[in-house]
């Protein structure tokens, strides 16, 4: 994160003690109830099933409206989501983007599904890193986003490339849950941050392995569960406390961040993630991750076999 002005210090500062009191360093109470309940619920009208309910954030809604007011969430913070990224990150997650690509290590004329990639940066990594390291220009990409308006800031991050003109890049507006792509086509699947979003985590899951060709790797980069104490306070602090201020200050957008730190907190933890990565019909070596940054983030990897 780089804070050029000391005056916008000031301000973060002091917009962070106002909020201070309200949370300890632990989890509010009403954010500690909501790990203590069903990640899906269903309403009841006199013993009747209504709808399904999912979380957004620390508040429950109608699954059915969930991907509605998530795209508003990117519409809103599309423009400034990268600057954004490395003020909430101080510049680490281009550090974990650039873990995911060598460890994905892709080969000459790779084809890759990046789901939830709009603004392009994966995307961009994995073509950069072919052509650097087998100097290939046969590798392509498909970058698939649920938003438009991050798909063209994406467009905009490309169009300063050759991949553009080599058509070895391509932009799709798709759903992770139900995706328009015929079975075996990629060679690889990757979703960064954009898991935690969708409303049925076990279908992207599912979709990921039946696009994927046989041998196929699917990564997935999302935050994860901090398990030391006193880094695991830390981070709630800076979480709750610091982020949506800088939400405010730089992208004039509070309530848009404050709902992707709760996203972040009701995803599950590193071992459930796993699992259902298995579940999904993967073949998962090993405990299936890696823990970034003290588990602030994790990679989990599988292959269809």
């Amino acid at each position: 994160m780089i804070l050029h002005s000391s005056k916008l210090k000031h301000k973060i500062f002091n917009e962070s003690l106002r909020h201070f009191t309200s949370c300890s360093t632990q989890l509010c109470p009403n954010q500690k109830e909501s790990f203590l309940k069903d990640e899906n619920r269903v309403t009841y009208d006199n013993g009747n099933v209504k709808e399904a309910r999912t979380h957004f954030g620390f508040k429950y809604i109608p699954e059915s409206a969930k991907a509605t007011l998530v795209g508003k969430v990117f519409s809103n913070v599309a423009s400034k989501y990268d600057l954004m990224n490395d003020a909430m990150s101080m510049g680490i997650h281009r550090l974990w983007k650039d873990h995911l690509i060598r460890n994905l290590a892709p080969g000459p004329g790779t084809k890759l599904l990046d789901v939830a990639g709009g603004t392009g940066d994966i995307g961009l990594g994995f073509l950069n890193y072919c052509q650097k390291i087998h100097g290939d220009s046969s590798a392509q990409v498909v970058v698939l986003d649920i938003n438009p308006k991050m798909l063209e800031v994406g467009k905009q991050r490309f169009a300063k490339t050759s991949y553009i003109t080599n058509s070895q890049v391509s932009f799709q507006i798709g759903n992770a849950e139900n995706l328009e792509i015929p079975s075996n086509s990629f060679d690889a699947y990757t979703i960064a941050f954009g898991i935690r979003n969708c409303t049925h985590i076990d279908r992207v899951l599912q979709e990921a392995y039946r696009v994927l060709k046989p041998g196929g790797r699917f990564m997935c980069l999302e935050f994860g569960k901090v398990e030391n104490p006193i880094i695991s306070r830390i981070y709630n602090l800076y979480s709750f406390e610091i982020i949506p201020v800088l939400g405010q200050i730089i992208a004039a957008d509070r309530h848009s961040y404050q709902y992707l730190v709760e996203s972040i907190h009701q995803f599950p933890p590193q071992p459930k993630f796993a699992s259902m990565v298995r579940g999904a019909g993967f073949t998962v070596f090993g405990q299936g991750w890696e823990d970034l940054t003290f588990g602030v983030a994790a990679i989990h990897s599988g292959f269809k076999i």
